[in-house]
C-alpha cells in the first residue's frame, strides 16, 4: 500500500471510531439547546398566556373605563343642567330679592324755632261778627223785646244774604241794601291792638319714610310716608295762631296740599305716591301718575341739604303744594345740551263732585305746566317753566280753624306763572366748593266776576273785606339769590335771599318755614344758616347722613297777605284799625336748629 493511502485508511479508521462519540456529544449539547428552548418556550408561553390574560383584564378594564366615562359624561351634562336651572333660580330669585326690586330710605327730623314778630293794629271781623251775635244774643235774652229781636234776626238775615252773593256786581247790590247793618256792626267792632308774638321754643318731630319698588322691567312705584308733629300737641294750632287771627292763608290749618308739610298730628300720612313707566317705545319717554313730588323742589334742596331733585321735581319758586297729577316726558339725547329733557304736568288741586246740581256751581281746581331743562349737569342747571292754575278756589277745605270748617265756595279766576332760573357748582374756589342759584318768576291774575262771600267780597288779589273791587288783571314778580359755600370740614354755610313785588303770589303753602313760606313773602326775607354733617361713614345707603343745621330768617314784610289770593294787598304802612281776617305781621323774626338723619 502505498503511503498516501495508508494515510487515507488510517484518518478514515480514527474517524470511524471516534464518530459515535461525536455524535453523542451533539446530542447531548443539543439535548441542553432543547431543553433550554423549552424552558424558553414555556417561559414565553407562561408570558404569552400572562400577557393574553393582562390583555382580557386591560380589555375590560378599557371597556368598564370606557362605560364610567360615558357615566360621567352624562352626569356632567346633569349637573351643566342642574347649574344651569340653578343660576337661573338664582338669578330670578335675586331680581325677586329686596335688595334689587325693593328700596327703603327716609329721614328723621327734630327742630327747634324760637319765633317772634311785631304786628299792626287791625279789626278783626271774625271777632267783630262772633261780638256781635254774642252781644246781640245776651240783650235778647235778658230783655226778649221785639226791638231787640229784630236786631238779632237782623244779623242773622245778614250773615245768610252774605251767604248768597257771587259775583262782584251782586256784591255791591247787597253792601248797598245793608249799609245800616255795616254801620251797626262798627258798635261791636274786635280792634286787636299792636302787639309782639312770641314763641321761645316751638319743638317738632317730623318722619318719613321713602319707598321705591320696580315692579317690571320698565314700570316702578315710589311713595313716601310723613308724620309731623309738635311736641306736647296733635293739632296746628302752635303754627296757625290757635285761638286768635292767623297771620298767613298758608298757616290758616293744614289741608290736602300741606298735609305732612305743616306740623299737625302724629299720623303718618302718604305724601307722595306715583307710578312711573319709562323708556317707552324704546325712546327715552316717561309716564307718571299719582301724588307727584312736587314739593321742595330747586333750589331749595340747597339749604335743607338734601340732593337735587330729579326730572320729577318743580321749582319751589313757583309751586311747593302736594298734588294729585301727571306727568309726560322727553328727554332727547343733543349734542351740546347735557341731560336736557321738557315734560308736561297736569295736576288736580280740588275736585268738585257732581256738577250742575242744585247745590254745586263749583269747577275743578286744575293746574297745567311746562317745563323745559335745556342743560342738567351736576356744574349747571337751567329751567324754563310756566304755569297755569285754573279756576282757582277762593278756600280749601279744613276744619277746625279759626274760621271753622272752612271749603272752596266760589272759583276766583286763573292764574299764569313764569319762571326762569339756574343752579350750579363751582368746584374748588378757595379750600371748598360754591353753590348757586339764581330764580325769577312772574305771576298774573285774571279773576272772573265772582267774589268770596266767606271772605267779605273778596276776589282774586281785588278788593278787601266788604270793600269789593272791579276784576282787572295784575302782574307780581318774585326774585330768589342764594349761596353755599361747602368746606372740606362738610359744614357748609349758606345766606339767601327773596323779595316778592305787591301782587306777588305763588303756589307754595307746603314750604319749610315756621312763620309762612317765604318764597311767597310780599317783601324782602333774609337768611343764614350753617349745616354741619357729622363724619360718621354711611351704613344704610350711600346717601345715609346725619347732620345739624342751625339758620335766622328774617321777614320784612312791605304789603299785607303774603301767599294768599283773595284780597288786594295793602300796604303795611297804611294798615291802621283796617277791617281784616288775618293779622298784619310787619316783621318777624326765626332762629332754627334741627338734628336730621338720612337713612
Amino acid at each position: 500500500m502505498n503511503t498516501r493511502l495508508a494515510r487515507t485508511l488510517i484518518a478514515a479508521l480514527v474517524a470511524g471510531l471516534f464518530a459515535p462519540v461525536a455524535a453523542a456529544e451533539s446530542n447531548a449539547a443539543l439535548l441542553k439547546k432543547i431543553e433550554a428552548l423549552s424552558a424558553e418556550l414555556a417561559r414565553l408561553k407562561t408570558q404569552v398566556e400572562a400577557s393574553s390574560a393582562n390583555a382580557a383584564a386591560s380589555q375590560k378594564a378599557t371597556e368598564a373605563l370606557q362605560q364610567r366615562v360615558v357615566q360621567s359624561e352624562a352626569r356632567v351634562v346633569k349637573s351643566e343642567e342642574r347649574i344651569a336651572s340653578s343660576e337661573e333660580r338664582v338669578a330670578k330669585a335675586e331680581e325677586k330679592s329686596s335688595e334689587r326690586w325693593l328700596t327703603i330710605g327716609g329721614d328723621y327730623q327734630f327742630r327747634v324755632d324760637r319765633m317772634a314778630g311785631q304786628t299792626k293794629p287791625f279789626t278783626d271781623v271774625t271777632a267783630t261778627f262772633a261780638n256781635a251775635q254774642q252781644q246781640l244774643q245776651a240783650t235778647f235774652f235778658a230783655n226778649p223785646t221785639p226791638a231787640n229781636g229784630q236786631m238779632l234776626t237782623g244779623l242773622m238775615g245778614f250773615a245768610q244774604g252774605m251767604a248768597g252773593v257771587r259775583t262782584y256786581d251782586q256784591a255791591r247790590t247787597f253792601l248797598g241794601a245793608n249799609g245800616a247793618m255795616l254801620q251797626g256792626l262798627q258798635n261791636y267792632a274786635a280792634q286787636v291792638p299792636a302787639y309782639k308774638p312770641e314763641n321761645q321754643a316751638l319743638y317738632t318731630n317730623r318722619f318719613g319714610l321713602d319707598l321705591h319698588a320696580k315692579a317690571t322691567q320698565d314700570v316702578s312705584v315710589s311713595a313716601r310716608l310723613v308724620m309731623y308733629k309738635t311736641f306736647g300737641a296733635g293739632d296746628d294750632d302752635a303754627v296757625t295762631n290757635g285761638g286768635s287771627a292767623p297771620y298767613f292763608a298758608d298757616r290758616v290749618g293744614v289741608f290736602d296740599g300741606t298735609l305732612g308739610h305743616v306740623p299737625s298730628s302724629s299720623y303718618l300720612n302718604v305724601d307722595r305716591a306715583f307710578a312711573t313707566w319709562s323708556n317707552i317705545a324704546d325712546q327715552d319717554i316717561w309716564f307718571s301718575v299719582g301724588r307727584r313730588p312736587s314739593t321742595h323742589g330747586a333750589p331749595s334742596n340747597l339749604r335743607l341739604n338734601t340732593p337735587r331733585p330729579g326730572n320729577g321735581g318743580t321749582p319751589s319758586l313757583l309751586v311747593d303744594y302736594a298734588f294729585d297729577g301727571m306727568t309726560v316726558g322727553w328727554a332727547p339725547d343733543i349734542d351740546g345740551l347735557p341731560g336736557a329733557y321738557a315734560k308736561i304736568c297736569y295736576g288736580r288741586g280740588f275736585e268738585s263732585g257732581f256738577r250742575s246740581t242744585p247745590g254745586n256751581s263749583l269747577q275743578d281746581t286744575d293746574m297745567l305746566g311746562v317745563a323745559v331743562i335745556p342743560i342738567d349737569t351736576d356744574p349747571l342747571r337751567v329751567w324754563l317753566q310756566w304755569n297755569r292754575g285754573m279756576n282757582i278756589f277762593d278756600a280749601p277745605k279744613m276744619r277746625d280753624t279759626y274760621f271753622g270748617n272752612t271749603m272752596p265756595k266760589a272759583n276766583l279766576g286763573d292764574i299764569d306763572w313764569y319762571g326762569v332760573g339756574a343752579m350750579g357748582t363751582l368746584k374748588r374756589v378757595g379750600v371748598g366748593d360754591l353753590n348757586y342759584f339764581a330764580d325769577l318768576g312772574m305771576s298774573v291774575t285774571h279773576p272772573n266776576d265772582n267774589v268770596s262771600s266767606q271772605f267779605g267780597f273778596q276776589g282774586l288779589l281785588t278788593g278787601g273785606f266788604f270793600n269789593p273791587e272791579a276784576p282787572r288783571d295784575k302782574t307780581g314778580t318774585a326774585i330768589a339769590l342764594g349761596l353755599r359755600y361747602d368746606l372740606p370740614s362738610k359744614t357748609k354755610l349758606g345766606a339767601e335771599y327773596n323779595h316778592g313785588s305787591k301782587n306777588w303770589i305763588t303756589f307754595a303753602p307746603a314750604a319749610t318755614d315756621m312763620w309762612t313760606s317765604k318764597v311767597g313773602t310780599r317783601g324782602n326775607v333774609y337768611e343764614l344758616y350753617l349745616i354741619q354733617e357729622l363724619a360718621s361713614k354711611p351704613v344704610s345707603s350711600h346717601l345715609a347722613k346725619a347732620f345739624v343745621r342751625l339758620g335766622l330768617q328774617y321777614y320784612d314784610f312791605q304789603y299785607t297777605g303774603s301767599n294768599n289770593w283773595v284780597g288786594a294787598p295793602v300796604k303795611m304802612s297804611s294798615v291802621n284799625g283796617n277791617m281784616m281776617a288775618t293779622t298784619p305781621l310787619d316783621h318777624a323774626y326765626n332762629a332754627y336748629a334741627t338734628f336730621e338723619v338720612k337713612f
